[in-house]
């Protein structure tokens, strides 16, 4: 007989709790640490799979909505005339802004001014989309570009900031001062299926279909949005297009029921890969000013490091002591042992660009400005980084043994064919811990080419040793992607990319050969989803450095001059 968990749990809760019940022995399992196909590899070759665009249901209409191109901009008028007269257009709704910012544990739905054009198929709600007559107005962000956000961020970056009488002292008294300023740029999640989202408001029940990370709070926008129990509200979640903290937000969830509700029929909005670009939650961009004092002998006295950036956590509400830990994770946790540090944030909390969790959230920005520096340090202090991480790793056994292991496996130290430099990185998404060595080379045109990636990680106990490896591996497209091309500038209040064209992708014959190599651990077991998003971005630098020598400072690479 096979029975679910489920069946027996009343049963179960009716027994007495053992107690010091036996464990396992390691040696005994069955299933942990070894590697099982994925359950859902089947559906998703052979078509089954429902993704957020496939769904159907009956008299189900589509929406595509035109918004809004500026932040905060709002709906001035509109002519749905010519829209309307387009075959197959059965509604044109328009649609309030709402501000991305929410109240204290709220997430905000954050939905752009917009009008919604319905239809009996995707292509017609386009073509009557393209038919509106709108104005927009565009209101004072329309004067925003990325130049602005910069000199906003090193003006800030110049202000006095918090004191700390002994990492003062120890820069003013060094041997030898290193200083660098790092930045990184916005980013878009650019997931593979853009925001789509199905709902269906009656007046007894609203169902939502989504690719969502958060049912909770789609539920509660349902809810606000319809005014029913939240008990009548049914979240059914679909595949997921690619997540990566982008479908956390609730905005696509927000727009199709109110333009359900208004159309008085399921409806399935389905945005365009421009409107994806354009109107997402962006990773924020950050500006770092660093300084380090060693001694005669080379070893790293003091270190301090100023983190200008827009937060994310103003949506849930006001900020802690005016700081956002999603921007200082990573930096504010240094793991070398250097006796005097000194972290800062200074939060550029007017912006009205709309920020989000961005897959590995701060140590993506962290880990390249903190391990690229450590690597200055290091060559201003004449040590092998290896070793000098090594060194001050020393009462971090966790850290420490998985820097170790990525060396060994990428061979540290040994010969490389000529033009080629190796660089190495190590961050930690509590508690896992990542460690990473690139190999790379640069063309004589300055382009990059990443021949080697060789990843090691501290999880714990393992679970799926496949999906460690293929969860690492996507990690490092991932971030690989953003340290060679990913930026999303501003202009007008506009953001200035919309496609794959000038937001570029990794190509396949771009992707480096990939090595990961799991530590044997029984710490703590921590995610495998984000940790190897960080070091990729500083390895690659850093191996750049030592090709080339020449520091790469601000992302994304690019050509290198």
């Amino acid at each position: 007989m096979r029975l679910t968990y489920g069946k027996l749990v009343a049963q179960t809760a009716q027994l007495p709790v053992p107690k010091d019940p036996p464990l396992k022995d390691p040696k005994d399992f069955c299933l942990l640490g070894t590697r099982l196909p994925r359950l859902d590899t089947p559906a998703k070759v052979d078509g089954s799979a429902v993704f957020g665009i496939d769904v159907k249901a009956p008299g189900m209409l589509v929406a595509s909505i035109e918004r809004c191109p500026v932040f905060g901009g709002t709906l001035k008028s509109f002519d749905a005339t010519k829209a309307k007269a387009v075959p197959g257009v059965r509604a044109v709704v328009a649609l309030e802004p709402s501000p991305w910012t929410g109240t204290t544990g709220a997430w905000a739905a954050g939905c752009a001014a917009g009008v919604a054009v319905v239809a009996d198929t995707y292509w017609q709600a386009v073509t009557g989309r393209r038919a509106l007559e709108i104005q927009w107005d565009e209101g004072d962000a329309a004067s925003l570009d990325s130049d602005g956000i910069r000199a906003q961020f090193v003006k800030l970056a110049e202000q006095p900031g918090v004191e700390d009488g002994d990492a003062v002292a120890a820069l003013a008294g060094a041997a030898k001062r290193v200083e660098a300023v790092y930045e990184v740029p916005f980013l878009h999640h650019a997931t593979m299926e853009p925001m789509t989202c199905s709902a269906r408001v009656t007046a007894d029940g609203c169902d939502v279909w989504a690719p969502t990370q958060n049912q909770t709070r789609a539920q509660e926008v349902a809810a606000e949005l319809t005014g029913l129990p939240k008990e009548q509200v049914r979240v059914h979640t679909t595949f997921l297009g690619g997540g990566f903290g982008r479908r956390l937000e609730s905005d696509f969830v927000s727009e199709a029921i109110r333009v359900s509700k208004a159309a008085g029929a399921p409806v399935k909005v389905i945005w365009s890969r421009e409107d994806d670009v354009q109107h997402g939650f962006y990773r924020p961009a950050t500006y770092n000013r660093f300084a380090a004092a060693l001694d005669a002998a080379g070893t790293p006295l003091a270190w301090t490091h100023r983190i200008v950036a827009p937060p994310i956590l103003l949506k849930f509400g006001p900020l802690e002591k005016g700081i956002d830990r999603t921007l200082i994770d990573g930096a504010a946790n240094l793991p070398y042992a250097i006796p005097n540090v000194l972290v800062d944030q200074v939060a550029v909390d007017l912006l009205p660009v709309p920020r989000g969790f961005w897959r590995s959230v701060g140590i993506s920005q962290n880990a390249f400005v903190t391990e690229c520096f450590f690597d200055e340090v290091a060559v201003a202090a004449g040590k092998d980084p290896y070793e000098l991480r090594r060194l001050l790793l020393r009462d971090k056994p966790r850290h420490l043994r998985t820097l170790e292991l990525a060396a060994q496996k990428a061979g540290w130290g040994t010969p490389l064919p000529a033009g080629r430099g190796r660089g190495l990185a190590l961050a930690e998404w509590a508690p896992t811990t990542c460690a990473q060595v690139a190999e790379v080379s640069v063309t004589p045109d300055g382009s990059v080419r990443v021949h080697r990636v060789v990843c090691a990680v501290d999880c714990g106990p393992t679970v799926n040793v496949g999906q460690i490896e293929a969860q690492l591996q996507g990690g490092i497209v991932y971030g690989l992607t953003a340290a060679l091309y990913g930026e999303i500038t501003i202009d007008k209040g506009r953001v200035k990319q919309s496609n794959f064209t000038d937001y570029p992708m990794l190509h396949i014959e771009e992707m480096p050969v990939v090595e990961v190599h799991v530590v044997p651990s029984d710490d703590k077991q921590g995610g495998i989803g984000e940790p190897s998003v960080g070091p990729v971005a500083p390895a690659v630098c850093n191996a750049i450095f030592a090709a080339t020598g020449k520091r790469i400072r601000r992302l994304p690479i690019g050509k290198v001059a």
